[in-house]
């Protein structure tokens, strides 16, 4: 059962919540799960830059390289740093940029949704049909790529993380109830609850 609608009244709810994390973590789905349960804007940060650029991630990266791809992301998390109440899913590469980190987190929340490497990779080769836009951040093969950039980014993830979720034994409305929880707990923190 999906969980009931809520939204809150606080000041701190018009704070945006921005999912951060590794492909296939499901930033996505929760991500559009989550705005509809709390009733708040959805924004896929790389569908936005996908829509401006006219080109998929694999084409942009084919023609200008990772390189191109997050001189774009940037300007794009520069355009939403001061947006408010949104529900934000990031690229896996966002935390790459200490000033993405930095522009995400005045108006926000970042939120964390980890996996072990073998649920990503089970994810990955379930949504391959659909997905294949995906361009290789390594340039190796699929199984030693998810590892290694893992073993890479999760200290970054980690350091801009103002909550964890685990996503890889949880449906989709658990993790949003599990988001939803850790956030109720963390406002209970700031207020000396």
């Amino acid at each position: 059962m999906p969980p009931k609608q809520t939204k809150s009244p606080t000041p701190k709810a018009e704070r945006n919540l921005v999912l951060i994390g590794y492909r296939a973590t499901g930033k996505t789905a929760v991500g559009a799960e989550l705005a509809r349960v709390m009733q708040r804007p959805f924004v896929d940060l790389d569908r936005v830059l996908v829509g401006e650029a006219g080109k998929s991630v694999a084409e942009i990266v084919a023609q200008g390289g990772w390189e191109e791809f997050r001189r774009l992301e940037k300007e794009l998390v520069a355009r939403y740093r001061a947006s408010r109440g949104q529900v934000l899913a990031t690229g896996g590469g966002v935390v790459l940029d200490p000033e993405n980190v930095q522009a995400l987190r005045e108006n926000g929340t970042i939120i964390w949704l980890t996996a072990d490497p073998a649920t990503i990779q089970s994810r990955l080769e379930a949504d391959r049909p659909r997905d294949a836009f995906r361009p290789s951040l390594t340039g190796g093969d699929a199984v030693n790529e998810v590892l290694e950039v893992l073993t890479a980014r999760e200290p970054l993830y980690r350091a801009a993380a103002q909550i964890i979720i685990a996503t890889a034994h949880q449906s989709i409305p658990q993790v949003v109830k599990s988001i939803l929880a850790a956030l109720e707990f963390k406002e209970a923190a700031n207020l000396g609850g």
